[in-house]
């Protein structure tokens, strides 16, 4: 039988289990294993749930514990992942076509390469959804400032991704 906590951080968790796994997936391309971070992150989620004040937070108190292992786990120089097709497969969803994968897998390439606060600008706004004040917030910055982020990491990424797909073009003239 679950106890009270348990059945109060399910009823928090659930609803915003997808956001968090697009989180999560994008954010430690090349670095561990995405379940791996989820996984580290609720289970000191759970350990601190008395600490969850405004039950709306929730999400952001996840965000913060994730963004606070994988600091954790790149200081202990965990070993990288190697950049391979079993990495492709897990960050892509299983019925999705094989171009898809491809481009899902080079934006993940390009977003790794992005300085971490541009990163993780990105894909709160762009993959899970939150508003530029829910960065500042999460953040603890002004909202010009992510607003800039995003901007220079988008310009970066444009920059990354046309080098990519140059490479990829004179790659296959050659074969």
């Amino acid at each position: 039988m679950k106890s009270e906590k348990e059945k109060s951080f399910m009823q928090l968790y659930e609803p915003v289990h997808a956001n968090f796994e697009k989180f999560c997936k994008a954010r430690v391309y090349g670095e561990m294993d995405f379940q791996d971070l989820m996984h580290d992150t609720l289970l000191i989620a759970y350990k601190k749930f008395d600490k969850v004040i405004d039950p709306k937070a929730f999400l952001s108190f996840l965000f913060g514990i994730s963004i606070r292992v994988l600091s954790n786990a790149s200081k202990k120089n965990k070993p990288l992942l190697h950049n391979d097709e079993a990495m492709a497969l897990k960050i892509s969803q299983p019925n999705d076509q094989t171009d898809k994968k491809t481009d899902v897998t080079l934006l993940y390439e390009a977003l790794s390469k992005l300085p971490e606060s541009q990163r993780e600008s990105i894909i709160l706004y762009e993959i899970v959804g939150f508003s530029v004040r829910e960065i500042a917030e999460l953040h603890n910055a002004g909202e010009s400032a992510v607003k800039q982020r995003l901007a220079r990491g988008r310009q970066q990424l444009i920059t990354l991704l046309t080098e990519t797909k140059e490479e990829i073009h004179l790659k296959k003239s050659v074969v």
